[in-house]
């Protein structure tokens, strides 16, 4: 019998619980009255209060509050880096080409494909290896004049393999390219930094941290001219114009901060690095012949001198043989415990992870991907539970799947 809410939650990069402190400060900031775009008192509290957000929020991202935009989220943020740089670029000159991988957030991809059906860009797409790691030797060969930008994830959201930044920026800045960065599923699990990534613009989105839906930030380097997705009362140095959400931002700005200082102290890694790999064993106890996706758990990545984690620390991904993505979660989902697929699906049509078969898995094997994310509200007894009901979810599945392909013959 289905519950009517899983007891057990591992979908955290889908959407994050959210954080006592972001729920404190959006309910004291609710009721605060004021357009901060107003000069009156009511406007001027608002403004102080907003931009003292934007300072926090800025300082979890290594950037200066006055390069932090506001925006709705990810999407609208990656959008507004992808096809902001696009158009600046493409003024006075002609550079339609936009350097990206085929395993990248739909964020991104339909972007960048829009760009391509409405105003004649074109993709150049980097190789990735086995692990949806970028390969530098492709980078380097597609460089030049005629590209617009670079963008990237930061970490896979679907995988965790987390990519190597500053030798991507450090490639890109000597031939004169701008790089933007989706650091929405990283955010909260890696630290970061704007300058010190090398990068132009980096895009991340609150409600992956604790924060509330509909709130996110872009970081635009100073110097970095970027054209607008919204026009209207100029706000934000007329990048993003719109009257801004003080209670979303101070919500923001108050899980940010927890986050990062738990990045920073190395708490937050531990716990999900520990919750992970019991993930991990539990994965392998319920099926021996499941494969582990994404790069290493245990390896560590040499970014241009700065030793990062290969993976993000709270994430699982496997594929298991015979068996529908879709109904592993289903059956998870009757058994109480919620997770995903990473996969999209279309009319009800079981469809495989772009990113799978991008880092060169076959179709039949990426089908039966299935993704588990803990966070700092994950247990132990989550974990149990999980590793009690998956052996039978794997032995029904593989039999449902066994089934249809005996009737598909």
């Amino acid at each position: 019998m289905r519950a009517d809410r899983p007891a057990v939650y591992l979908d955290h990069a889908a959407t994050a619980p959210m954080h006592p402190a972001a729920r404190a400060a959006l309910l004291d900031a609710v009721d605060r009255l004021g357009n901060p775009a107003s000069i009156h008192g009511h406007g001027q509290r608002a403004r102080r209060a907003l931009e003292d957000a934007r300072a926090r929020i800025a300082a979890t991202l290594g950037a200066e509050p006055i390069e932090t935009i506001l925006t709705s989220g990810g999407t609208e943020g990656t959008n507004l880096a992808v096809k902001g740089l696009w158009w600046a670029r493409n003024r006075g000159a002609r550079r339609p080409r936009i350097l990206t991988t085929r395993t990248e957030h739909h964020a991104t991809l339909d972007a960048a494909q829009w760009l391509v059906e409405h105003e004649g860009a074109e993709i150049g797409w980097l190789e990735v290896d086995g692990d949806g790691r970028i390969r530098l030797d492709s980078l380097e060969a597609q460089l030049g004049d005629d590209v617009a930008l670079v963008t990237l994830l930061l970490a896979n959201n679907e995988i965790g393999t987390v990519q190597p930044v500053r030798a991507v920026a450090r490639r890109a800045a000597a031939a004169g390219v701008p790089v933007h960065v989706d650091a929405v599923a990283a955010y909260g699990q890696l630290p970061l930094d704007l300058h010190g990534f090398g990068v132009q613009a980096l895009s991340v989105s609150a409600h992956k941290i604790g924060g509330p839906v509909g709130v996110g930030a872009l970081a635009v380097r100073r110097g970095t001219t970027i054209d607008p997705l919204l026009h209207g009362g100029g706000q934000q140095l007329g990048i993003r114009s719109g009257t801004q959400d003080v209670a979303g931002a101070l919500a923001f700005a108050a899980v940010a901060e927890v986050e990062a200082a738990e990045v920073a102290d190395g708490s937050a890694d531990a716990h999900r690095r520990r919750l992970r790999d019991r993930v991990l064993a539990a994965i392998r106890a319920a099926d021996p012949e499941a494969v582990v996706r994404g790069a290493d758990p245990d390896a560590v990545l040499d970014d241009e001198g700065a030793a990062v984690p290969a993976r993000l620390p709270g994430n699982a991904h496997a594929t298991f043989p015979g068996c529908q993505g879709d109904s592993l979660v289903l059956l998870l989902d009757l058994a109480g415990v919620s997770a995903a697929t990473g996969s999209a699906c279309q009319a009800g049509i079981p469809e495989a992870s772009h990113v799978l078969t991008g880092c060169g898995v076959a179709v039949d094997e990426a089908l039966g991907a299935l993704r588990f994310t803990v966070g700092p509200g994950t247990t132990d007894a989550d974990v149990d539970r999980l590793a009690e009901v998956l052996p039978g979810v794997v032995a029904q599945a593989r039999a449902a799947g066994l089934s249809t392909r005996e009737t598909a013959r």
